[in-house]
């Protein structure tokens, strides 16, 4: 049994070992268009698993936005409370579309089961979830209290008091969405993507009637918006809960709950609190930009460009976060099972195609840029306004394709506390003041706002682009191999429990 341990991680033909670390030779190793297959093959389907995901919001938004003005009001204010203070923190923003805690799943267990440790992910995944429901306590008691808050930042008391009751029937989706954002970790580390897919549009499907059933047909307004949502959360979490338990391609890596995932708790947060700032202080900025707007001469207007802008930035983000998913789950699989180079080459294949992606947005944005803004409102002033800010848009539409790619390499790599302490600095040090200055000071209004913020987000992708340049993967690949070998002597004790 000891020399079986010592051996190396799925050392293929043509392949050596150096220092534990396996080694491909130049004539095995998989090529680059090979690689852009794969990746391409996950990519493409993570794009439509959060877009699913995202329409369960924008849904439960039109539907109430039919009501009256009092109510969608009151559902706007408590979406964007919720996002900053509860759904990012767990698993991503859905405005930028960014992993928070569970993020550490990608790096736990996508090394893991490169490793072939399967048991060990299955033990990751259940601490994952009985960590975040236990984060989804605080989270309720502040959504509790939300109104006393909006009215500390001068709220109207009517738009507060609906807010408050809206995110006191969203609870239960926050506790869903801890769970489900667990089990897509689960699934996509392990290349299940189609699973997801499958599950998440069906799943978009039900959520229609039964969001209209709740919201007109029982007459519960706003708060039947809300429930809709924490129904649909639980729908997909049963789905990808019983194929699971009923697929044969799981038995390796069933998740158990026993005290052996307790043991795991420390390790998960060690990873998950610097995904979860990771996303924070960048999403944070994008709320902090929306008030500034408010504040400027003509709020109305200067609000509705950057609401398009965001909204732009939003749609188009679905493509890097999925080619970042991709390169999260290739990178922390071959780390795992002690393949730096090829970990490397799937760091090559996804900025290429983030770099061809950017490249190809941007240019198309640029060219309907005097008729993009008529998507979104037909005053001419918002129009005209809108296509000003596109040549800025679109380099926006780069740095963020280059930094969401980035991160998901980070996340496989398993460095999230860098990416953290550099979107503080990009946004907080950088970014923020420079909108500051170039909004109000230089009086650039909305133009200014978002240029300091692009500051902030180039800062950061070149930053994130200089680690990732630097980064021995043959060390982070000895790191993967020596942590799975420092928890192994644990397993037996597991098994008896």
């Amino acid at each position: 049994m000891g020399k079986e341990e010592e051996a190396p991680l799925l050392v293929k033909s043509g392949e050596e070992e150096k220092n534990g670390v396996v080694v491909s030779s130049s004539s095995d190793h998989s090529t680059f268009y090979q690689e852009l297959k794969t990746v391409s093959s996950m990519a493409a389907p993570m794009v439509a698993v959060t877009v699913s995901q995202y329409l369960l919001q924008v849904v439960s938004m039109m539907m109430v936005g039919h009501i009256g003005k009092l109510a969608f009001s009151g559902v706007a204010i408590a979406t964007s409370f919720a996002e900053v203070t509860g759904f990012s923190v767990l698993g991503r923003s859905h405005s930028m579309q960014k992993l928070g805690m569970a993020g550490a799943l990608e790096t736990l267990c996508g090394q893991t089961y490169g490793a072939e440790d399967f048991k060990k992910l299955g033990n990751y995944t259940s601490c994952a979830i009985m960590s975040l429901m236990f984060v989804c306590i605080p989270i309720s008691v502040v959504w509790i209290f939300m109104d006393k808050i909006l009215l500390l930042f001068g709220q109207d008391p009517e738009i507060s008091h609906v807010a408050r009751v809206y995110c006191i029937y969203l609870i239960p989706a926050l506790y869903g969405y801890g769970v489900l954002q667990s089990l897509v970790r689960y699934f996509q580390t392990q290349c299940m993507i189609y699973p997801m897919v499958f599950s998440s549009i069906a799943v978009l499907c039900l959520h229609v009637p039964v969001c209209w059933g709740l919201v007109y047909g029982l007459g519960m307004g706003h708060v039947g918006a809300a429930l809709a949502i924490g129904i649909s959360y639980w729908l997909n979490v049963i789905g990808l809960g019983l194929y699971m338990k009923y697929s044969k391609a799981f038995e390796k890596t069933q998740i158990v709950f026993s005290s052996s995932a307790l043991l795991n708790i420390a390790e998960f947060f060690q990873f998950a609190i610097p995904s979860g700032l990771m996303v924070c202080f960048e999403w944070w900025s994008f709320e902090l930009l929306t008030l500034l707007a408010g504040l400027l001469p003509d709020p109305q207007l200067e609000t509705s460009i950057l609401s398009v802008c965001l909204s732009i930035s939003t749609l188009h983000y679905f493509v890097p976060y999925g080619v970042g998913a991709a390169a999260s789950t290739r990178v922390s699989n071959e780390l795992g099972a002690g393949n730096p180079k090829r970990a490397r080459n799937a760091v090559y294949v996804v900025l290429v195609i983030g770099i061809a992606e950017a490249a190809v947005i941007s240019m198309v944005f640029f060219f309907c840029r005097r008729i993009l803004g008529y998507a979104y409102s037909n005053d001419l002033e918002v129009i005209n306004y809108v296509a000003q800010m596109v040549p800025f848009l679109c380099l926006s539409v780069s740095s963020d394709t280059l930094a969401g790619i980035l991160c998901g390499i980070a996340r496989g790599g398993g460095f999230q506390r860098v990416g953290a302490y550099v979107n503080l600095g990009a946004y907080y040090l950088i970014g923020t003041p420079a909108s500051i200055l170039m909004g109000f000071v230089l009086h650039w209004r909305a133009k200014g706002l978002w240029l300091g913020i692009l500051a902030g987000s180039m800062v950061q992708a070149v930053v994130l682009t200089v680690v990732t340049a630097f980064t021995d993967w043959e060390k982070e690949a000895r790191n993967a191999r020596e942590r799975l070998q420092k928890e192994s002597p644990e397993e037996p004790n597991n098994e008896s429990v």
